[in-house]
């Protein structure tokens, strides 16, 4: 670890002012018409509406997909105009808008929303039966794309929308703004931004330029939306001000479990309950979903640990009957130990399915690409992908992308460290809390500031949770000191050093019990 200095308030603040160079309005959000195709896409949809044609719309089960097929479901209610929704079962249709959903599909316009940019066997069917297919989607295309009407992407090589990285469900809405305007409808596209802020940040989309004020503007959405869903999810974390963290680690894993164990319908009616009593009945059932995910993870995660190859660069793991719906999250847990890229495959009947997250500046979906010979099927980003292939290919496919892997400078597999300094733990308290506050919303490329705490003294080690499993840990930054402070570590059952000292990273968040606002340090790592 290199050397940390010691960092002041004013410091901090001079560090994170630093990160944007200028805030952006609404008002700023470029022309979606810059979208290629989407002026065109949008005068097709208002021509199949006039013509009383019948429209399907082909979701994906992860947030993002379920959040684009939402705004889409509420927005033709409000036309009003009947719009066939169509989420695919991860188990029994596979990703996106496949030859499998298309035998479901009776329509004469197909417009797919955060999937397609790769279906190009459905893109076939669709063509044989005469069905227009309109695809829209934010994903890296290849070099073959799709025989469609029109693709709206932004990563298309001649899409001119100046800025690239936006999720599927903002590419639905700036499509949908486009198709208000051909027919003339008076809705407010913003009464969207509280369901697209929780897609931006599910899909771990950078919070800088745009992104950043429609996170901002969709979190006080939330606070203030008479959506059924958006009152549901208020009233559940119960606090003034919601952050993007609150909707990370709590609203977005809810709304991925329906996908990831059972059927993202489930989300979508929670989305698109039209009372509070429905959104509420959904709720329910997602948080039992996301209880069972959490099980099934651990379990995973403890048998995909114990089956790495420390010694090669890149992680992969296979298992039979791992569940398919919980392997990117626990490619993410060996990322997070193994700090390199990491691919878990869940086999079954010889095929085997799998989920790749990556680490510092590894593209991932380039590691995966050089080996698409051995693949059936991949599609995903630089730090995460999704992939197919047969089991027998397994040996073969760890051998070529560990092959692959010895060409990128070591330097790239280096995890971005983001620790900012060293704070002295007499300078935590509210008015950092409230600086700390005003370059909100933390997310992708606008971490929460990391600080490092070095060589201090454990005063003494609770255990919380149900199962014992987080570790509440009081120290003393200074052997003089009378305060102490607290560390929470989540997932950590941490013992009590023989030395008696800890160092260890923590980010500083807000903690809000009976109307009392504390700080709360929660560790990154301990060293």
């Amino acid at each position: 670890m290199h050397t940390i200095k010691n960092i002041t308030k004013q410091k901090l603040r001079t560090i994170l002012s630093q990160r944007f160079k200028e805030e952006k309005k609404l008002s700023d959000i470029p022309n979606p018409a810059l979208l290629h195709d989407a002026s065109s896409a949008a005068k097709k949809i208002a021509e199949a509406i006039r013509a009383n044609k019948k429209i399907t719309l082909v979701g994906d089960y992860d947030v993002d997909g379920v959040s684009s097929t939402a705004i889409m479901v509420d927005f033709f209610r409000q036309i009003p105009y009947p719009l066939e929704a169509i989420i695919p079962n991860r188990f029994t249709d596979g990703y996106g808008v496949s030859p499998s959903v298309l035998q479901r599909v009776d329509a004469d316009l197909v417009i797919t929303v955060d999937n397609g940019i790769a279906a190009n066997a459905a893109a076939s069917i669709c063509q044989e039966r005469g069905i227009d297919l309109i695809i829209t989607d934010h994903h890296t295309p290849s070099k073959n794309l799709p025989k469609a009407l029109y693709i709206v992407d932004p990563k298309l090589e001649d899409c001119d929308y100046p800025f690239k990285e936006i999720c599927g469900a903002q590419v639905a809405w700036l499509l949908l703004g486009l198709l208000k305007k051909e027919l003339g409808l008076s809705i407010n596209m913003k009464q969207f931004l509280d369901i697209l802020a929780i897609a931006i940040i599910a899909d771990i989309m950078p919070l800088i330029n745009i992104n950043r004020t429609l996170v901002k503007e969709g979190l006080k959405l939330i606070e203030t939306s008479s959506r059924p869903a958006s009152i549901i999810i208020r009233d559940f974390l119960n606090k003034a001000k919601i952050s993007s963290e609150d909707i990370a680690f709590q609203i977005a894993p809810r709304i991925n479990s329906a996908g990831r164990l059972e059927d993202a319908s489930i989300a979508l009616d929670f989305y698109t309950a039209q009372d509070t009593n429905t959104a509420f009945k959904q709720f329910e059932l997602l948080g039992q979903l996301n209880t069972l995910r959490k099980e099934t993870e651990a379990q995973t995660t403890q048998e995909a640990t114990n089956a790495v190859d420390e010694n090669a660069l890149i992680t992969v793991v296979a298992g039979e009957g791992w569940h398919e719906g919980v392997v990117g999250i626990v490619a993410s847990r060996l990322v997070d130990t193994f700090a390199k890229p990491a691919i878990v495959l869940s086999i079954e009947n010889g095929v085997a399915k799998g989920s790749a997250r990556s680490i510092g500046e590894v593209s991932i979906f380039q590691l995966i690409q050089s080996c698409e010979h051995l693949l059936s099927k991949f599609g995903g980003h630089t730090m995460a992908a999704g992939l197919g292939l047969l089991e027998e290919n397994i040996p073969a496919f760890i051998t070529a992308i560990n092959a692959s892997a010895k060409a990128i400078n070591p330097q790239d597999f280096i995890p971005k460290e983001s620790v900012l300094g060293i704070l002295d733990t007499g300078d935590i308290d509210l008015a950092l809390l409230d600086l700390l506050g005003e370059f909100e919303p933390y997310g992708e490329a606008n971490n929460r500031p990391s600080f490092l705490l070095k060589e201090a003294e454990v005063v003494s080690i609770k255990l919380m949770g149900t199962d014992k499993s987080h570790s509440r840990i009081e120290v003393r930054q200074h052997p003089h000191q009378r305060k102490t402070v607290e560390l929470i570590a989540f997932r950590t059952v941490y013992e009590m050093p023989a030395n008696r000292k800890i160092t260890a990273s923590y980010k500083i968040t807000k903690n809000e019990f009976n109307g009392r606002i504390t700080p709360q340090l929660l560790v990154d790592k301990i060293y």
